[in-house]
């Protein structure tokens, strides 16, 4: 027996080299070669080079990525769909076991879904996308359960499961997020960014590491690198603000935090590791630049805009950051293309297609002038055929429409893309292999999808997988969601909350002193379309209650029985298309406003900069003169109710901050504003009561008016004149304040 011990976990076996790494094994086929033990993934009896730890990754992936068939390369190449675990029915995201639905106590919960078994098997997908996990002990199961399943087929190649943000304490209707209530909370990309603290961020990469390694998780589907330059873009909270320089630097740190096992790894990959997670920076060339702000989503926002020529702009947090990292791993381990069409970016072959189908933007720029060597892996559902109406979800094959599924999957991986988010279907995959071969002869194709093999495998090995993919679930229950890192994410939360306002008469409302009664109104927002453009009924927000105030107020059911008013609202909720009016004989294009009132557009361009859409008989998408509202136009009134019947007592609103907002609404009715960029709410009355000082800054700016956001570029950084309030504070990048006034110095002076 070589130099090891062996230990008997739950579904399978460890084996712990004395030097060397542990090594997790399901069915028990190991390999002993110079006193050291080998797992024998690929059955034969014989220690291949792929399954030697001790030489480096590449030369693991190239050597495993030569024996694989065709077929097993394209579905390295697939990223499944989003998985709920357990699937439960009536979901979006559904699933059946053994032919029937989730049964609650007949079906385990960690049970592998039939269509999980299939696209593992048949189409040998080893990339899977995780949404919602019940808890940490089902996630750590399923884990062990895929990867138990996946150890017994071919080469025995793991799987790599990857992860949306769920770290965010807040929710919005920005995108579909990933869920999971055992881990630590922090506050929304905004929110960490108006912390100006780069160590808190790299802290923030380093913590959720550690909780996903801890859920199996190896790839993260983030940071979302773009420069917020768009205010009224949906996806505006989750960048890191529109500072490009602020941007940068936190992109580096979370990056950095995010793939760094400390004190492993030699040469090549030194600081890779068990610790590790494969970052997926998002969106290049640069998502924020949306036209009116509408997202590319939706075919009604599939264009980018460079009215200020700032295209160049967009690529910093990348070239800086995302591939200049301070840390040992150097680069970002992929990269995620945004749906969008950069219009008149290319000015070699003049296309202006989606990103992904962009041989200038994916292989002049990316891979040739700038040597990016990693994954380049399509946002989700770009190769599917079209949806018959506009005003759908699933519609992003932008511009080549009219090829077919396998000449999109082939255009794509001539640019040099690797990875196809979405898919789990390998036949698309196979027939642009066959179309390649036509093309460029089958040593070339082979040689071809071999390179993106080995990028993709090369992640795996990196974080470990092949060594040991299995979780110690009593160990992943202690170190998801812990008390250090809960701690660690509400500090940062406290960190991320912005006083904009804190005035009455001649003195300061807040910190709030004593024990006080508060009074808070609830909330309403009408029918809206939701992400998935159904639509969402009328409903009625209770934003507290007296339980949820007790630890901090006593509760006032009316406005005269309270000491104090507090008002929680959010940016306004607007819409840039409507199928109705479209159908009724217009173009569907509306303004999005960041104003509660009825917005007429009468400042919008009469012709908009892109335009056109195979389902489209025109290419003007201007919405000029148009009105657009507010599905929480309430919060406004609700602002102004309370400060009516509250009299001579302070009024304080809070608002979760999900875009920038016109505050010239509310601004001069609110004693006290705070802006909230996804925090719990304890932290938010721990502010409220001095248990801490408010030091967050904006990393935005805040429109003077909807006339000034429709006057400016939506590619240019902080192009905006900002909000002026009643006491003169301008309410532009780097304002905030503390107890004692305004936050003094030049916010970005601690980035580094």
């Amino acid at each position: 027996m070589g130099n090891y011990k062996t230990e008997q976990k739950d579904g399978y076996i460890l084996y712990v080299n004395q030097n060397g790494p542990a090594l997790g094994s399901a069915d028990g086929k190991i390999l002993e070669k110079d006193g050291f033990v080998f797992r024998d993934l690929a059955g034969c009896g014989e220690l291949l080079p792929y399954e030697d730890w001790r030489l480096d990754a590449k030369e693991r992936a190239q050597d495993l990525a030569s024996r694989l068939s065709v077929e097993e390369i394209a579905g390295l190449m697939m990223y499944s769909p989003h998985q709920m675990v357990p699937a439960l029915p009536g979901g979006v995201f559904g699933g059946t076991y053994e032919g029937k639905d989730y049964q609650p106590g007949v079906t385990k919960d960690d049970a592998l879904t039939d269509q999980q078994q299939a696209f593992l098997s048949k189409d040998h997908i080893r990339h899977v996308l995780a949404v919602v996990y019940k808890d940490t002990e089902v996630a750590a199961k399923w884990n062990n359960r895929m990867q138990a399943f996946v150890e017994k087929q071919g080469f025995g190649i793991p799987v790599s499961i990857a992860t949306d943000p769920r770290h965010g304490a807040g929710k919005s209707g920005a995108e579909y997020k990933s869920g999971s209530a055992d881990v630590s909370k922090w506050p929304e990309g905004l929110g960490i960014a108006a912390s100006f603290d780069t160590d808190l961020c790299r802290k923030f990469g380093e913590v959720i590491a550690k909780e996903y390694r801890a859920l199996g998780i190896t790839t993260a589907l983030s940071p979302q690198v773009d420069i917020a330059t768009e205010p009224r873009w949906m996806r505006f909270e989750d960048t890191f603000g529109s500072s490009p320089e602020l941007v940068t630097a936190m992109s580096k740190a979370y990056c950095d935090g995010l793939q760094t096992t400390k004190g492993e790894g030699n040469g090549a990959d030194s600081g890779w590791g068990k610790e590790s997670v494969a970052a997926m920076a998002k969106h290049w060339p640069g998502g924020g630049p949306c036209e009116a702000g509408r997202d590319a989503h939706y075919a009604f926002g599939k264009f980018a805009v460079y009215p200020g020529g700032k295209f160049e702009t967009h690529l910093k947090p990348f070239l800086e950051g995302a591939f200049a990292l301070e840390g040992p791993t150097g680069t970002v381990a992929s990269i995620m293309p945004y749906y969008t069409v950069s219009y008149g970016v290319d000015t070699k072959d003049g296309k202006n297609v989606g990103n992904s189908y962009s041989h200038y933007i994916i292989n002049d720029l990316l891979r040739e002038k700038y040597g990016y060597e990693g994954v380049v892996c399509t946002d989700w559902g770009i190769t599917q055929d079209p949806a018959p109406v506009m005003d759908s979800f699933g519609s992003r094959c932008y511009g080549v429409e009219d090829l077919t599924e396998g000449e999109r999957h082939l255009l794509a991986i001539e640019n040099g893309v690797d990875q196809f988010g979405g898919n789990c279907k390998v036949e698309p995959v196979l027939e642009a292999y066959r179309l390649g071969c036509e093309k460029y002869g089958e040593t070339a194709m082979r040689a071809r999808m071999e390179r993106s093999a080995v990028r993709l495998l090369l992640n795996l090995f990196r974080c470990g997988l092949f060594e040991n993919p299995y979780l110690d679930v009593e160990e992943s229950k202690r170190t998801v969601g812990c008390d250090a890192f809960r701690k660690a994410g509400y500090e940062a939360q406290l960190k991320s909350i912005v006083l904009l306002k804190n005035k009455r008469g001649d003195g300061s409302v807040l910190p709030i002193s004593g024990r006080k009664k508060v009074y808070v109104p609830k909330r309403f927002i009408k029918a809206q379309k939701n992400f998935f453009r159904g639509m969402d009924s009328d409903k009625e927000v209770i934003e507290a209650s007296r339980e949820s105030v007790a630890p901090w107020f006593d509760w006032a059911e009316t406005p005269k029985e309270a000491d104090f008013g507090l008002v929680f609202i959010e940016s306004p909720l607007s819409d840039g298309y409507s199928g109705e009016e479209a159908e009724a004989g217009g173009n569907g294009y509306l303004p999005i406003s960041l104003q509660y009132r009825p917005y007429k557009a009468d400042a919008a361009r009469k012709e908009s900069i892109a335009g056109g859409d195979i389902r489209e008989s025109f290419t003007n998408r201007s919405y000029a003169g148009k009105t657009g509202t507010a599905a929480n136009e309430r919060d406004l009134d609700i602002v102004l109710e309370t400060k009516k019947a509250m009299g001579d007592k302070p009024v304080i609103v809070c608002i979760r901050m999900h875009k920038p907002t016109v505050l010239a609404e509310f601004e001069p009715y609110a004693d006290a504003i705070i802006v909230d960029f996804g925090v719990q709410r304890s932290a938010v009355y721990d502010i409220l009561c001095g248990k801490a000082e408010p030091s967050g800054r904006l990393p935005i700016q805040l429109p003077k008016d909807m006339e000034t956001v429709e006057r400016h570029c939506e590619d240019a950084p902080l192009d905006m004149e900002s909000y002026v309030d009643g006491e003169g504070h301008v309410y532009g990048f780097g304002y905030g304040m503390n107890w004692e006034g305004v936050i003094a110095g030049d916010a970005l002076s601690g980035v580094r």
